[in-house]
Formats: C-alpha cells, sequence, structure tokens
C-alpha cells in the first residue's frame, strides 16, 4: 500500500527514475553521486540535483517520509499528490529553476542552498497539524476547516476509513480509495459545492449543514460495517437515477480497468444535459482531470483515460501527429464533454452502457496557473 501511493510523490520529488533525459555532463560534474544514481535520467533539472548531491538527497529523504506520514492521515490521497504537486512547481520558480533548462555550473550553489530552504520549510508545515486544512483548495474544505466540530467529524471519518481500507489487498485498497473519493464528489454535488473553490465562505454558509448530515450519516456507515471493508466498498449498485452521480460511478469503473488512477485525478463530474426515456437516457456531462503523473499525449493511456488524443500546442482534444512525442506535465487540467448512455434494469435501477470513455464531444487542456 504504501509503495503505491509514495511512487507518485517520489516521480515528483526526482526519488524515482523518470525517462531518458537531456544532457546533462556539465552539472554532473558538481555532483558525486551522479553518475552513480544515473541522475541523468532525469528530464527535470531539479531532479537531476535532487538525485546527484548528497545534502539535496537526504533532504529530499526526509521529505518523503513527511509526505508519507500525511498520506497516513488522509482518505483521499489523490489530492495530496496533486498539492504536492503544485508545491514543486512554485518551488522550482522561486529557486530559478525553469522548465527543462538546465542548471548552469556557477548557478549551482545559489539554486542549492534555495532547494535546501525549501524543502526543509516542506518538511515543517507538513508535520504541522493544522496543514491539511491550510492546504484545502476546495470549497467543502474550506468550510469544514472553519468549523471545528465539522474538522472533527471528518478527521474521525478519515479514520474509519483508512482503517477499513488497510484490510484490503492492494489493488482492492486503490479502488476502494477511487471510491471513497466519488463518494466525496457525489456529496459535493449534493451539498452544492461542486465548482465552488473560489467562492467566499461566507456564501457557503447554506451547505453546512449538508455536509454535517454526510459526515454523520458515512461516519455511522463506516461503524457499521465492524471491521469488514467488503460491507462498505466495492459493491457498485446500479443507480437510482441516470444523472451526474451515476456517470461519476461510470467513470469510476472506466478508471479503475484501464489502471487511470496512477496518472490522472477526477476532479468534478458536472451535468450538461439529460434526456430520459422509458427505459434508455442519455446523460451528458463535463469531466475535470488533473495529471499526476507524466503520460504521452496520444498514447493508450490518453486513449484509455481522457477517451482521445491531444494537442498540446493548441490544448485540444483531436488527433495529433503521428510522431508526436508531447507529454502532458503533471497538474495540467483536462476537461471532457461526453454523453453516456444508460438502461434501465428489471428492478427499475439505472445501469450505464459505457465501458470506454472514447468518443468524446470536446476537450481542452489547461495549466492550473
Amino acid at each position: 500500500m504504501r509503495a503505491v501511493w509514495l511512487a507518485a510523490a517520489l516521480v515528483q520529488l526526482g526519488l524515482a527514475h523518470a525517462a531518458l533525459a537531456q544532457d546533462s555532463h556539465s552539472i554532473g560534474e558538481k555532483l558525486p553521486l551522479y553518475a552513480t544514481n544515473h541522475c541523468e535520467r532525469h528530464r527535470d533539472p531539479a531532479n537531476q540535483l535532487l538525485c546527484g548531491d548528497r545534502d539535496l538527497a537526504a533532504a529530499a529523504e526526509k521529505l518523503s517520509a513527511a509526505i508519507q506520514e500525511r498520506f497516513n492521515r488522509l482518505a483521499d490521497r489523490r489530492i495530496a499528490i496533486e498539492e504536492n504537486a503544485e508545491w514543486i512547481k512554485d518551488r522550482n520558480r522561486s529557486c530559478g529553476v525553469f522548465g527543462q533548462d538546465p542548471v548552469r555550473p556557477e548557478d549551482f550553489e545559489r539554486v542549492k542552498a534555495c532547494l535546501l530552504l525549501e524543502i526543509e520549510e516542506r518538511i515543517a508545515t507538513l508535520h504541522d497539524p493544522n496543514f491539511d486544512c491550510l492546504a484545502a483548495n476546495t470549497a467543502a474544505g474550506s468550510l469544514i476547516c472553519s468549523d471545528p466540530t465539522l474538522a472533527l467529524g471528518e478527521t474521525e471519518l478519515n479514520g474509519l476509513v483508512r482503517a477499513l481500507i488497510g484490510k484490503l489487498k492492494e489493488d482492492d485498497a486503490q479502488e476502494a480509495f477511487a471510491e471513497y473519493a466519488r463518494w466525496i464528489r457525489n456529496r459535493d454535488r449534493k451539498c452544492n459545492l461542486a465548482g465552488k473553490d473560489n467562492v467566499p465562505l461566507a456564501e457557503l454558509a447554506p451547505s453546512q449543514d449538508c455536509l454535517e448530515d454526510f459526515l454523520n450519516e458515512m461516519t455511522a456507515g463506516m461503524l457499521a460495517a465492524k471491521g469488514d471493508p467488503k460491507r462498505v466498498f466495492g459493491r457498485d449498485l446500479p443507480a437510482s437515477r441516470p444523472n451526474a452521480d451515476s456517470v461519476d460511478l461510470c467513470v469510476s469503473q472506466i478508471h479503475a480497468k484501464n489502471s487511470c488512477g496512477d496518472f490522472l485525478r477526477v476532479r468534478r463530474v458536472f451535468e450538461l444535459d439529460n434526456q430520459v426515456a422509458n427505459q434508455n437516457a442519455l446523460v451528458t456531462v463535463g469531466i475535470e482531470m488533473v495529471v499526476l503523473s507524466p503520460f504521452a499525449a496520444c498514447s493508450s493511456i490518453a486513449s484509455s483515460c481522457t477517451g482521445t488524443c491531444w494537442d498540446l500546442k493548441t490544448g485540444k482534444a483531436g488527433p495529433s501527429s503521428p510522431t508526436n512525442r508531447d507529454s502532458f506535465p503533471v497538474t495540467v487540467r483536462l476537461r471532457i464533454e461526453k454523453a453516456f448512455p444508460f438502461q434501465k434494469t428489471e428492478n427499475g435501477r439505472w445501469r450505464c452502457n459505457a465501458s470506454a470513455l472514447q468518443p468524446v464531444g470536446s476537450g481542452m487542456a489547461y495549466s492550473s496557473h
């Protein structure tokens, strides 16, 4: 379990190997571990320094331990991976590391000192017991952290969820974490909080009672499981109505089948159109995802996990050159629109008939900054 979630963070930190990169022999001469650790394999210049310098490598190891501690207290760990990736982008900018431009030997000491300071401050921040609330970047997170009762309730629920999922085998555990993340998205839709990440806190107050009801209901459900995670996770019951909640379940199943969770986090699923007949329905939704680990813009991952290839020069979904080697960098956000067919079952429930995300109606890619 630890290896699955920490691996994504280590890729971002530069402690795990990436694809072959640029020639950096000049800076490599200043890094005693460069050859031993094969640091030339890293694309990112900051990662090369973290890989090849003893002081930076030691600091990065301490940071990975602090990240793992944070993982251990969260029920939706992909949020932490995304937030960590955003921090890395900001860290690199503040230290003068831009894109894949190599660090010049004459700048090495300055960049090293900056990276060490940033990492030390990050470790201290991650150890702050209030950090999870300080890092909340969603409307629900802000509202929960503004109310001590809600904050305590979420902490209790997270503990119960982690304890149950901890009893599952690794693959089942990943699917359970993804299922819980889907419940959180359903909560945000139900409580009218989806898409309101930048709304002032005072305007979110009407959703407070809904959040409290959700926490109480979910906590009661976890306790009623009496330590058996299969009484809570993995049941995948048909939907009561064809809507954004039922499409979210369909998307989660497609992503689980294609192991998309290592590369993408679904941030939001929202309804655009709903056509319901007696036995059939067609629900058109927008799906927002964020890239957690790099992958080629035209690849099997892109096709199975986003439903299309991408042209990163225009930021639009669609065919690209067969020789296109572009890859999505971490934290890029994707939005696709797609219609999902549903069929009514004999017991009056609705089942999604889509087994893949292709084809999508439209799509765009954009930076989170």
